[in-house]
């Protein structure tokens, strides 16, 4: 798109540049703003995927939120992260926005580096209010008159960190505006207490008829100061305890609540927001939205199209490749597929998300035995002691959860798990290189972070039937906790629904024999290590071992590739810092090895977006970073 096109179909937006833009127009000229906004990320996210029903449906409070407060001198904190394409698109970000979470172009998420606007890197959720706290009392520290406002929605209130930041901010009553963005729903509807008890207070037609009928009557006295309407939402919580026959758990927490206040009425969001800007302490505003409002089909089928990938935007039609059904399937299906298999035979097995069952396809669980699969919200570490609660009692659950998320659960999974030897399956989706979502959510370190924890046994599979062997094999039970990771994205067989079969623990396998490099691989990524050794077999004779353990490690067969091998290269879709290639290593220390062994993997740095072939390109472990390693060490011999 080009820009002379924009300025045709965007005449507000392609004037704004920053936020004193926005600032320059009148408040009846916003309504068009907003419009031309959702225009805008349909246009693009329709041609370049990402992230798009949470976007448009925060578009009249990003609008407002900007036209009210000085960023970013004010600090606007977003929670979570895929909120953010409209902040971005007024923060001087539009001509580069069709680079969005492509290779060298712009995060899918705020980004420190990337922008002033963006105060605090968001990709996990459930962080805004204990950042915007800090924010907001080193504000208070510097004697500074700076704003400091927290966004939080998508399903974000049911993470534990949210309720710790929010006990927090009572206490030291550090001036912060946390702004509730409610819409019901996470990439899945949102399950949970504390659900209902936001639904019980929007829908209460009682309270919100009165509201709306005061409010409006108050209206004629806007330049009356103090202003009526602000007296009115202080006076409020009394009228909806009334009515509603309950308190308010925010005020309970000593957190002044207002609202609930419609979402999509940019008008009303910025007088709302003027009038309680300014009051001292923490306050929180209700704000209730629908995800991909201003989309029809959005509206209709949230989580389809929480990120929907390339699309007809006239038409609604997301784009499929017709010979998708005869390739292989994601490794997510197939953890799904396999665990309705094993549950239909083993009792005991449950399902365990947090707040991702349509990602992990812990939905086709879901599906098969209701009774039997649990999301239990944006709540990694719930998910892991609730998991260890029920293997107590003799269940088996199998805890899926991606990779980089349950890095928030670490605690839980050392003490309330391996410390008690209990049999818990960890199945970590999204091992490794993810793509386009970039270094928040690229599962680089469960390989090493599982490796070095007592009783944890640490496996990786190379292709879809050694996924279901292991899963198969972890529920019989006995060998206390069992992770296995698989990468995001399609594997090789299409002929996947094999028989299954007992996997000897810590066994790996020769693939290839060879007389001159060995090459381990540890994972799906082995198939990179399969094609180069393909392509280098008229030059160098190489062996090829799927480990499929890091930890046991293999080391039978390691003494054999040690006494045949005079070099040796490890490849893992995972940091090299303390990973598999890492466990080798300190293997052939202790036996003494003399030869050469070099490590490929993820670098001592953190990677950012692209295509995951992209990204093992520049890693140096995709087939052509093999070769050239491979070369290398002939040439040095």
């Amino acid at each position: 798109m080009t820009f002379m096109k924009t300025e045709t179909y965007y005449p507000l937006l392609s004037q704004i540049n920053s936020p004193d833009d926005l600032k320059k127009l009148k408040k009846t000229q916003l309504e068009q703003v907003c419009v031309e906004l959702r225009e805008f990320i349909i246009d693009i996210v329709s041609c370049n995927p990402g992230h798009f029903g949470a976007s448009l449906g925060v578009v009249e409070l990003t609008v407002a939120l900007h036209y009210i407060f000085n960023t970013p001198e004010d600090n606007l904190v977003w929670d979570v992260g895929h909120q953010a394409y409209a902040h971005k698109l007024l923060t001087g970000r539009r001509d580069k926005f069709h680079t969005n979470r492509k290779y060298k172009g712009l995060s899918g998420f705020p980004k420190r580096a990337e922008s002033p606007y963006d105060c605090f890197g968001v990709g996990h959720a459930s962080t805004s209010i204990s950042a915007a706290l800090g924010m907001a009392v080193a504000a208070k520290l510097s004697n500074s008159e700076k704003q400091t406002v927290a966004v939080i929605g998508d399903g974000s209130l049911t993470g534990g960190l949210a309720f710790e930041g929010l006990n927090n901010a009572a206490m030291n009553k550090a001036n912060i505006l946390i702004i509730l963005n409610d819409n019901n729903m996470a990439i899945d509807p949102v399950t949970g207490g504390l659900n209902k008890y936001l639904v019980d207070i929007t829908s209460s037609k009682t309270y919100n008829r009165m509201k709306q009928d005061i409010w409006k009557a108050l209206g004629v006295l806007d330049g009356v100061k103090p202003s009526p309407r602000s007296v009115i939402q202080n006076m409020e919580n009394s009228i909806k305890s009334f009515i509603l026959k309950e308190g308010n758990i925010f005020e309970s927490l000593d957190i002044r609540y207002f609202g609930p206040v419609d979402g999509h009425d940019v008008k009303r969001l910025i007088n709302v927001i003027d009038d309680i800007k300014d009051l001292p302490g923490p306050r929180l505003l209700h704000v209730v939205t629908q995800k991909g409002k201003g989309y029809e089909y959005a509206e209709k089928e949230q989580t389809i199209w929480h990120a929907p990938g390339v699309f007809d935007k006239e038409t609604g039609v997301i784009a499929k490749n017709p010979e998708d059904k005869h390739k292989p399937p994601k490794f997510q299906d197939v953890f799904g597929h396999t665990l309705v298999e094993l549950a239909e035979k083993n009792e005991k097995i449950v399902g365990i998300t947090p707040a991702m069952p349509s990602g992990s396809s812990m939905n086709i669980m879901m599906k098969a035995f209701p009774d039997r699969s649990f999301d239990v919200g944006i709540a990694e570490g719930h998910a892991v002691t609730f998991s260890a609660g029920l293997a107590t009692k003799g269940y088996m659950p199998f805890c899926n959860i991606y990779s980089t998320f349950m890095q928030r659960a670490y605690d839980n999974v050392i003490h309330d798990v391996a410390l008690q030897n209990l049999d818990v399956v960890f199945c970590l989706d999204r091992g490794g290189l993810v793509g386009a979502d970039g270094a928040t959510h690229h599962g680089a370190f469960d390989l090493a972070y599982f490796r070095c924890i007592p009783n944890m046994i640490v496996a990786a599979p190379l292709n879809e039937v050694e996924l279901r062997n292991m899963m198969y094999t972890a529920q019989l039970g006995g060998y206390g906790p069992f992770s296995i990771r698989y990468p995001r994205g399609r594997g090789i067989l299409v002929d996947w629904k094999q028989p299954f079969t007992k996997m000897e623990i810590g066994k790996g396998r020769e693939l290839v024999v060879g007389a001159d490099i060995a090459i381990l691989s540890i994972g799906a990524i082995g198939v990179e290590v399969a094609k180069a050794v393909t392509d280098l077999e008229n030059e160098v004779s190489i062996g090829h071992y799927d480990m499929r353990f890091v930890k046991p490690l293999d080391k039978e067969l390691l003494d054999t590739i040690f006494s045949k091998y005079e070099r040796i290269i490890t490849v893992e879709d995972g940091t090299v810092i303390g990973g598999f290639g890492s466990a080798v290593i300190d293997y052939a220390m202790e036996k003494g090895y003399k030869g050469e062994i070099r490590l490929l993997g993820i670098p001592d740095k953190f990677i950012e977006q692209g295509t995951q072939a992209e990204l093992y390109h520049e890693c140096g472990y995709d087939k052509d970073g093999i070769i050239t390693t491979v070369r290398e060490m002939q040439r040095s011999k």
